[in-house]
């Protein structure tokens, strides 16, 4: 059973005039969640590679990259070779998913797949067992600030299973409309990594903001064992 929840601050969020600051602000976290986004699969457009290299140079912490883009398989390299530690690709656009996570991994770094609300747990049941980490979306991808999907409770509930039935335990991160409100629900029913964006960078108190959303990950640790 998992003894630690962690935090991954979503900089699409941040005030990219003071990226350096706000990078500074959120270093109680765990990850960066660092949201590539190409205006094809998301009607909006964020960072590349270059930008990656720039919040290497102003963090720490382990940088978690969230590829939501039409050709992840063409693209991925560039953000391996930018610094990425952990890379997401959407299961829904990759073209060769086994090829893309045996390259991230002969890279050293850890291999995600992320899943929309509206595709089954299921169909991860190829690839589960190669994986380090499944995000699953609470959101529609492509914008900060939206409301978390209900159903997301579902998909985790259903991944746990899929996880079982194949005696795998990747990390499971949720992503959209997390926040510490909710917090300890999401954790209860299955997940280990919480991605933070506004909740984070539109408190007063960044780091606060982390820590109360762990601390309520924490208590859904505690549930989870009950």
């Amino acid at each position: 059973m998992a003894t630690k929840v962690r935090i991954a601050p979503s900089i699409l969020s941040a005030d990219f005039l003071h990226l350096g600051d706000e990078l500074e602000s959120v270093s109680n976290a765990d990850y960066i969640h660092y949201d590539v986004m190409d205006g094809d699969y998301v009607p909006n457009i964020s960072f590349g590679p270059g930008i990656l290299r720039a919040v290497k140079r102003g963090t720490d912490l382990p940088v978690d990259v969230h590829m939501m883009v039409s050709n992840p398989d063409e693209t991925f390299r560039d953000y391996l070779d930018a610094g990425a530690d952990i890379l997401t690709f959407h299961l829904e656009t990759a073209k060769h998913a086994h090829r893309m996570v045996d390259e991230i991994h002969k890279q050293g770094r850890l291999a995600s797949v992320a899943i929309n609300p509206g595709t089954a747990v299921w169909a991860l049941d190829a690839i589960i067992d190669c994986l380090d980490m499944v995000l699953i979306m609470s959101v529609n991808p492509g914008f900060s600030g939206q409301k978390f999907i209900e159903h997301t409770y579902t998909q985790l509930r259903k991944l746990t299973e899929l996880c079982k039935s194949h005696s795998v335990r990747p990390l499971v991160e949720v992503d959209g409309g997390v926040s510490a409100a909710n917090a300890a629900q999401v954790v209860a029913t299955g997940a280990d990594v919480l991605v933070g964006g506004s909740a984070v960078f539109d408190a007063d108190d960044h780091a606060k903001a982390v820590d109360d959303m762990r601390q309520a990950g924490m208590r859904g640790l505690e549930m989870r064992g009950q």
